[in-house]
């Protein structure tokens, strides 16, 4: 009897665990999809990339009092969250609770610095954003084309919204360095400039379904055109605004200090974007150890080659030998291509699941190739209808870079950006914010991996396109050292670009691109290496305690089977798949 009343114990205390684990779960879940569900209201856009037609005929909101009314909102799932029991939760679920706290915890911190006050920089805005929305969208019935007319004419109000929160930016002196506000009236005049009939605005009435109408076709074409007009006379009025009162307005110092809340804009900045508790210090020396390095291993690779001549020469050299340049975007096009073709028929001897969904190529539009960088990533849709683009930046394209090109694409496409987004939005049995989540340390950091990878894969066929590898090292090891350099220790602009010069291969317009970023963009740039390493500090504990027993497969399972993840979190995961094989 003593023992049946001790198990009768037991499964009663299991009932009730079990009861608490499920009513936490439940709230949990419920908090998921209401802040979900508020995500899709409040982003009309996101709701159409991620396959919810409900918002197609809308903008999102940008007024001041819409801003805050969305913190908040922030404030009160923030506070529904911690009255969850987290400890009544299972261990996926923990995740799931600690991810979403981090979440909402960082948008908060942004919102309170004001960050939206500051909306457009020299890499883009609202209006380059809403240039290229029409992609987003189907277009299979009138109503679609309704919706999106509806939505064209929707832009007056939503550049009227920016403009108001940069006025205020201006009366409470959060305004970007006038350096990178200066070339922004070209980029908007670009827009103004191009034929309607060949802008991406106006693709979706060049062919239309064959089951319109003819008088269908025709209303909705004129339609289009008028509304398309509409959104060039807003933009004429937003570029106005930025010549005569916002680039008046920006600031002589390019340090992110020189705003009121400098130093704590920074430090979010490095936190956000790396993960990680650092001090500008820290990563300064860090960056300037990695340069030695590489350096060291550049040298070490020309001695290989047949060139005669110092390190300075050689990147001289590289940069303006014909074989290292394309002759033309198309030729640039299909050598990228090619390299994607080669890495497809690597991967399944380093990776054990691959993404469904494929990855394309795309030219990076004319109105933002000057201001652009070299390439950059999209990710598929999360509706399966839209493959991720891999967008190359042809301008002036004999010369670019070829020796280089292989690493960059493999930090864009596989194994890098791709196969990491994609695979993450495939991961079943996680709530759907977990699918969107980029963490810029692990995203980047792994893309960083992905090119120092391509050693084992045999991706760079010479000693040059090695050069290219360790050339991109070197690059974003430079932004260790430049990044901090510019926020914290006061470079100047020059400087920077000197040091640049000095380090990388890179040319000179390429670089002021590169700082004029940095500039914009504070603590993003600081990612990729940190990540980087931080991915190869996990890979050399791994080995080490597993020995023969390390599969490679198996370890960039662990780090990319959750999704993108804070560093700290991607440790403890790593740690934990480590005492599992013991």
């Amino acid at each position: 009897m003593k023992k049946l009343a001790v198990s009768l114990l037991f499964v009663f205390i299991s009932l009730i665990f079990a009861q608490a684990q499920n009513s936490a779960s439940q709230q949990l879940y419920k908090l998921f999809d209401d802040q979900f569900e508020f995500s899709l209201h409040e982003n009309p856009l996101f709701a159409t990339s991620f396959g919810d037609h409900r918002f197609d005929d809308k903008l999102s909101q940008q007024s001041i009092q819409d801003i805050n009314r969305r913190n908040n909102q922030t404030k009160e799932f923030l506070q529904r969250l911690n009255k969850i029991d987290s400890s009544q939760l299972a261990e996926k679920d923990k995740l799931n609770y600690d991810l979403f706290k981090h979440q909402l915890e960082n948008a908060l911190a942004w919102n309170n610095l004001k960050s939206y006050l500051m909306p457009i920089s020299q890499m883009g805005g609202f209006y380059t954003d809403f240039a290229q929305f029409s992609q987003e969208l189907p277009f299979n019935t009138v109503k679609d084309y309704e919706n999106y007319i509806t939505r064209l004419k929707a832009y007056k109000t939503y550049a009227r919204q920016h403009i108001d929160l940069m006025k205020i930016g201006i009366q409470e002196s959060m305004v970007p360095p006038k350096v990178i506000l200066e070339p922004i009236p070209k980029t908007i005049e670009s827009l103004l400039t191009e034929d309607i009939n060949e802008t991406e605005l106006y693709k979706p009435f060049k062919n239309m379904p064959s089951y319109f109408t003819d008088a269908q076709i025709k209303k909705l074409r004129a339609d289009g055109i008028t509304a398309i007009q509409q959104t060039r006379e807003v933009n004429k009025q937003v570029l106005e605004f930025i010549k005569n009162e916002y680039i008046p307005a920006g600031k002589d110092s390019i340090s992110v200090y020189a705003l009121p809340n400098g130093k704590e804009y920074y430090k979010q900045c490095i936190r956000d974007y790396t993960t990680l508790e650092l001090s500008p210090e820290d990563i300064f020396e860090v960056g300037q150890d990695e340069v030695k390095r590489i350096r060291t291993e550049m040298l070490k690779l020309i001695e290989n080659t047949s060139y005669k001549g110092d390190l300075p020469a050689f990147k001289k050299f590289i940069q303006t030998d014909k074989r290292f340049r394309p002759a033309d975007a198309e030729e640039m096009l299909k050598q990228t291509a090619f390299i994607m073709k080669q890495t497809d028929g690597v991967l399944p001897k380093f990776f054990s699941l691959l993404p469904r969904m494929p990855v394309g190529i795309k030219e990076v539009p004319g109105y933002l190739q000057k201001t652009a960088p070299l390439a950059y990533y999209n990710g598929p849709s999360f509706d399966g209808t839209r493959a991720g683009y891999y967008y190359i930046n042809t301008y002036d394209a004999n010369n670019r870079s070829l020796y280089n090109l292989a690493a960059t694409t493999l930090h864009e496409t596989n194994p890098g950006h791709h196969l990491q987004i994609a695979l993450a939005m495939e991961i079943n049995d996680v709530p759907v914010f977990r699918k969107f989540a980029s963490y810029s340390a692990y995203t980047e950091g792994w893309a960083l991996y992905a090119e120092k990878l391509g050693d084992e894969m045999e991706m760079y066929k010479d000693e040059y396109s090695q050069f290219g590898k360790l050339d991109n090292e070197m690059w974003r090891s430079c932004r260790l050292v430049v990044d901090t350099g510019i926020h914290h220790f006061g470079w100047s602009r020059q400087k920077a670009i000197d040091y640049m010069l000095e380090n990388t291969s890179l040319d000179k317009a390429n670089i002021i691109v590169e700082v004029d970023r940095y500039i914009a963009w504070p603590g993003q740039a600081l990612s990729y290496k940190i990540g980087e390493l931080k991915i190869l500090e996990l890979r050399k504990k791994a080995q080490k305690k597993l020995k023969a027993k390390f599969d490679i497969r198996e370890f960039h399972n662990v780090i990319l089977q959750n999704g993108s993840l804070p560093l700290d979190i991607l440790q403890q995961k790593v740690d934990q798949w480590l005492t599992s094989k013991k």
